[in-house]
């Protein structure tokens, strides 16, 4: 695996994975047969990391379809002020990732876009606020770790394309999305004083219709859709989330 040597040196790393099915791993196929419908993956990126790094102890947490209510209700009883290092990755639940993949994948230009429009209006007036209370609840119970928040990647690519009516114009459109959800959560992390970890330029050419593809197109069963696959997790996002654990030990010391 490239690029994870991020806490190793620490003498006790206590590491909780909060979040959504972008950080649970659905979209790899393979799954803790204990997680149920969570999904939780022995090849998604906070299993990669924690393994690639000997953690003392590690707790995951993300759930896939969990929003910011759900993560606030069920993912934070592992915090504590022992745990010293805490990815989260949420907020695509809230603001209707499903309802726009559909909309794009089964209507015309001009409801995909109205899709997206629809997104991007709940991202900048509504996430916000639920993402600063997210934020509040992780600090306070995990005092002293390093929170390091995950963002999501663009998800498709333009050109050729096997996926029918799946056209150029749509692709934008959701690429566009993707940008404003990663400016409002980059944003909300900054002021809460966290690490913000973007994926955005390592996906970059293999999104939707790239190549090769580390995020997967229309899939059966249908919960495969439109997420990162085993690539996108370890060539993809661990070598980011490592990049931004780095930086943050450094700052903090």
């Amino acid at each position: 695996m490239i690029g994870a040597p991020a806490f190793a040196a620490q003498a006790d790393t206590n590491y909780v994975a909060l979040g959504d099915s972008f950080a649970s791993g659905t979209g790899t196929r393979d799954y803790f047969e204990d997680s149920g419908d969570c999904l939780r993956s022995p090849k998604a990126y906070p299993q990669l990391l924690a393994d690639a790094n000997g953690a003392t102890s590690f707790s995951f947490d993300a759930c896939s379809g969990a929003t910011t209510d759900d993560l606030n209700a069920d993912q934070l009883g592992s915090l504590s002020a022992d745990t010293t290092l805490v990815t989260v990755q949420i907020g695509g639940n809230d603001i209707g990732f499903a309802k726009v993949i559909q909309n794009c994948l089964l209507g015309n230009d001009e409801a995909c876009e109205g899709a997206v429009a629809e997104g991007e209006a709940q991202t900048r007036d509504e996430l916000p606020a639920k993402l600063d209370a997210t934020y509040a609840g992780i600090r306070s119970a995990a005092p002293n770790a390093e929170i390091v928040v995950v963002g999501y990647p663009r998800i498709t690519e333009l050109g050729d394309c096997g996926i029918p009516g799946f056209t150029d114009a749509k692709r934008e459109q959701i690429n566009a999305g993707a940008d404003v959800l990663a400016e409002v959560i980059s944003e909300q992390a900054q002021a809460a004083g966290f690490a913000y970890a973007d994926p955005r330029d390592s996906f970059d050419g293999h999104g939707v219709c790239g190549d090769p593809e580390w995020i997967n197109g229309p899939s059966t069963p249908l919960q495969e859709s439109f997420h990162p696959n085993v690539s996108g997790h370890a060539d993809g996002y661990l070598p980011t989330v490592s990049s931004a654990v780095g930086s943050a030990a450094e700052v903090l010391g």
